[in-house]
């Protein structure tokens, strides 16, 4: 699996140049991917991988968040370091009109005409995009498109 292999080599890099943060961001990484690993019992596909790394980067947030709340900038620079490491695992974002037509190729395959076939759609289409668009994103322009049908 060339991403797997792509974090152990970082990890190594890490350790190497005894870059802390990044070092733990890629342990705790690699360590959930072992959980993934043991719960399906099988090594995890890359968009398994993506999506626990975009899991990861969403925690990321939230901690930054409630740490700059409760005054602690200090940790909330830790986890953005973190959060940085995470996200250069992730292939490009995709641009909004990259994203449409995945979207409108979607609600083409699935056959969709109305908000109750949003499920379809969501299923068929977030194996594309996963790791390159959050999930709430993908969420409000098929609702969009949709809704507007």
């Amino acid at each position: 699996m060339e991403l797997l292999a792509k974090i152990e080599h970082a990890l190594k890099e890490a350790i190497k140049s005894q870059d802390e943060d990044r070092r733990n961001a890629l342990r705790m990484l690699l360590t959930a991917i072992k959980n993934k690993e043991k719960e399906l019992r099988r090594q995890p596909s890359e968009t398994e991988i993506h999506q626990l790394i975009s899991g990861a980067i969403k925690q990321r947030k939230d901690s930054i968040e409630q740490f700059l709340r409760g005054g602690r900038k200090d940790l909330a620079d830790k986890e953005q370091k973190e959060m940085d490491v995470l996200a250069s695992f992730l292939p490009p974002p995709l641009d909004p009109e990259a994203l449409k037509n995945l979207i409108l190729e979607a609600i083409r395959e699935t056959g969709a005409s109305s908000l109750k076939d949003m499920g379809k759609v969501m299923k068929a289409l977030m194996p594309r995009v996963s790791g390159r668009v959050d999930g709430k994103t993908v969420n409000e322009m098929v609702r969009a498109q949709l809704g507007g049908s």
